[in-house]
Parts: C-alpha cells; structure tokens; sequence
C-alpha cells in the first residue's frame, strides 16, 4: 500500500478520495489553483500545493505542474478523480516516467479508449454489440453513405471525446452536410481533432452502464448497471441501480459482455463501459470511461464495495479478493445538484452559498465540497453535490430521495434542486418508463420552471 498520495483535483471528488486514502492510513497531498486556496479539499488535505491561476488550462489541467507537485511532496502515487487529467494517457505516462503510479488503467488502454473509433474497433474485435453507423472516422462521402445506411435520424460523434462536443442529431439527409461541418467544427475546437463518426440514433433509448473493477493479474469482477438516462445536453442529472430497463437475462449479458471486452483490451483499475438500450431490449456499446465516474456511488450503496479503496488497492499491486458478479442489494438513486439557474436556461451561477444544511438520516450519502459561506468560482463544472440515497426497494429508494432533496437546504445561488424534485416526482419516473429524451419532453410541465 502507498503512504503517501496526490489527488489531482477539486471539488466533491478530491474530498471523496482524500477521504478514502485516510481510512486507508495513507497520506493525502492535494492540489489547487488560487480561486481553490480555502476549498474544503485544501483544508482536508495533510499537504496542498498550489499549482496556478484559477484557469483550469494554467493549474489543474497543467501536467507539469501536477507532476512536481507530486515529485516535491514525495508522493508514490496519483490519483486523477474525474474530468481534468483522469483520460489524459500523456499524463499517465508523465506520471510513469517520473515514477509515480497511476490510479487508473495503463497509458495504452487510455490512449486506445479515448478515441472513440479505435475503441469501437477493439469492442468489435472482442464481439460486442455496436451500435449500426460508420466502421470509424469518415469523410463526408463515407459518413452520408453509412448514415444512409443506418437510417436516419442519426447521430454525428466526435471521435477524440465526448460530453456532448461534437454531437448532431440529424434527422435528414437533406441536413447532413451543415451538421457534419458544425460537428467536425467543434469537435476540433474541443478535441483538437475534427474527425467525426456516424451512429443509428437509437428512439427512445435508455443509457446503461456497467461498473467493473479489474486488477493486474487479469482478473474481473462487474459490479452491475446504473441507469443514466435522466440527462440533458447529453448530461447525466439522475442516475439510479438497478434498471427498470434490464431483465436478469439482459443484464447478465451486458456483464458477460463488459467481462469479455476488459479481457481483450487488458483493462486494469476501475472503469465503466456505456451502452445504449433500445425499445427491443437490444444493448449497443457507447464508449469506456476509463476513470472512476460521478456517479460511482450509487454503486457503491447497492454493492457494498468501496471502489475509491479498491483503486487505490489495485494501483499498489493487490488482487481483487472478489471475482465475477458483485453481490447487490436494494435501490440507490443519485441526484447532481448543479449551481445553475434553471429559469434562465440553466446558466451556470456561480457565487456564495450563504447557507447549506445537508439532509441527513437513514440511507442518505451527501458527497460535496460545499459549506456555508464558500465560494463556487465560475472557472469549473457547475455540479456542486451529489445526494445519494438506498433503500430495499425502488419505491422507497424514491421517497427517500424526495425527502432528503426537501431537506437539503442551499441559500445564495439558484441550484437544480427542484428541477429533480419534479424529476422524481413525473410518472414517467415513477412508472421506471423514461429514456434520454424524458427530461427535455418533462420541461414544458415542470412547476419548477414556471416562470420560464
């Protein structure tokens, strides 16, 4: 086991990991930019470095700076936590170089991964479903013919990244072009690559997941779905386990598959493989996500299973104590609460939050960074905390996720918060019926957005 640890990050997942490397008696080192210097993950930390201006692209997204502040601090091993370095293979091999172990997979896997095409390549190889469109990057000839082919509508893709960059849903062929040039636009802008790809856009559709842990010697463990298809601008805002949309049959074969897939590529550490599921029943691999996720723990309350710890375990060269299909019980619910104004198309608002009381009681998980009187800045991600919540069924998994969001108090800065009350409480997600266009078709009767 490592003594001493950098996490590379900020927010609600630099306090979550700073706190799973204490209970594992190991030291944390974190670092932060100067609009962080009073964050609750400084203040956590039994070291801070800072490592730049408040400007992601000048401190946390800085692989110098990161490297040196492990290296000066005397750390063995780093971990990335979400977004920033967590997909950057030339910082796992900058960590590599300077002989500091990277919680995560190896810099191949992350390389092969993040381009989208490479990966669906790999997913074909190892006989995963795959979505009908382009066999990879396509020019404009090729992508109109593939989507021909699929049929349309269909869904134009960054090949180098995701998040929604890059992204065109095209109805008609008659709009093809202009959607393939605005995508290949800003995929470059956002990637530094304008290269883009061809997919069936599957309607409705649901967004599964499969969590799965993987250790150096080859062995496989899967700890089951989260169903994200409460999302907006292709962004997850409610995640649940297990799916209303799966059958033991078809769960079991997504598992199998995802056990499979890692086998072929030599994935190690923690990962998450997404797949679409289709009005048949019929699952499709999206991509792999290699890095813990956001919503990594509604896992961990039907599991049982600390994943932070288990990355940290099989980073220092452990083996997995468990194999196969994680046992699971019960229902858990997550619930991103975002600073974000939703009467005013849900801009980003930053500011002071001049009160914040979490909820509290049985089954209820805050993962935050947030205390009263902080600052959210408004260089970084709008989400602010996560309300997790468990119980035996999924019925009851929803009341208690509704009372803990009535409870949870945030003054100062209009947030999210009621636009998932409205969520929780639509038949559509009551009923488990929903897919990834229920949140836009549930705007125009949310009494949350009233006003607009």
């Amino acid at each position: 086991m490592f003594s001493r640890v950098l996490v590379a990050n900020r927010g609600e997942i630099a306090v979550r990991v700073i706190r799973a490397l204490h209970e594992l008696g190991v030291e944390a080192v974190a670092v932060y930019s100067t609009a962080d210097r009073d964050a609750l993950h400084v203040a956590l930390a039994d070291q801070a470095v800072c490592i730049g201006p408040p400007a992601a692209a000048e401190s946390y997204l800085r692989i110098p700076n990161v490297v040196a502040a492990a290296g000066t601090t005397g750390c063995e091993a780093v971990h990335p936590g979400y977004g920033f370095l967590a997909e950057n293979a030339e910082f796992v091999r900058a960590c590599e170089a300077n002989e500091l172990a990277f919680i995560g997979p190896p810099a191949a896997v992350v390389e092969q991964m993040g381009d989208k095409v490479r990966a669906k390549e790999a997913m074909r190889t190892a006989g995963i479903p795959l979505v009908p469109g382009s066999h990879g990057a396509s020019g404009l000839a090729d992508a109109r013919k593939a989507a021909v082919e699929a049929g349309f509508p269909v869904l134009l893709k960054a090949s180098a990244g995701g998040g929604g960059k890059g992204m065109r849903l095209v109805p008609s062929v008659d709009e093809f072009e202009a959607a393939y040039a605005a995508a290949s636009t800003e995929a470059d802008a956002a990637f530094g690559n304008g290269s883009v790809y061809v997919e069936k856009a599957l309607s409705p559709a649901r967004h599964v997941e499969i969590q799965v842990l993987c250790d150096g010697a080859g062995n496989v463990l899967t700890l089951g779905e989260r169903e994200c298809s409460i999302q907006r601008r292709h962004q997850k805002l409610i995640e649940e386990s297990p799916s209303t949309a799966l059958d033991a049959e078809t769960r079991e074969a997504m598992e199998s598959a995802v056990e499979r897939a890692c086998v072929a590529i030599g994935y190690e550490n923690a990962g998450t493989f997404e797949f679409l599921v289709g009005p048949d029943g019929r699952f499709y691999f999206i991509e792999v996500n290699c890095r813990l996720q956001v919503e990594h723990p509604v896992t961990e309350l039907v599991t049982g299973i600390d994943i932070v710890r288990e990355q940290v375990s099989i980073a220092s060269g452990e083996a997995l104590q468990l194999t196969g299909r994680a046992p699971r019980r019960g229902h858990a619910i997550e619930i991103r609460i975002n600073a974000e104004d939703p009467i005013r198309g849900f801009l980003p608002a930053p500011g002071i939050v001049s009160a914040f009381v979490p909820p509290l009681g049985a089954g209820v998980r805050v993962d935050t960074a947030v205390r009263e009187g902080s600052e959210i800045p408004p260089y970084y991600d709008s989400m602010i905390a996560k309300v997790i919540v468990w119980d035996e069924t999924r019925p009851l998994a929803i009341a208690r996720a509704t009372r803990a969001l009535t409870e949870l108090e945030i003054e100062g800065i209009p947030t999210t918060r009621n636009v998932a009350l409205d969520v929780l409480g639509s038949p559509e997600f009551a009923t488990g019926s929903y897919s990834t266009s229920t949140l836009d078709e549930l705007v125009g009767r949310m009494p949350s957005l009233a006003l607009q």
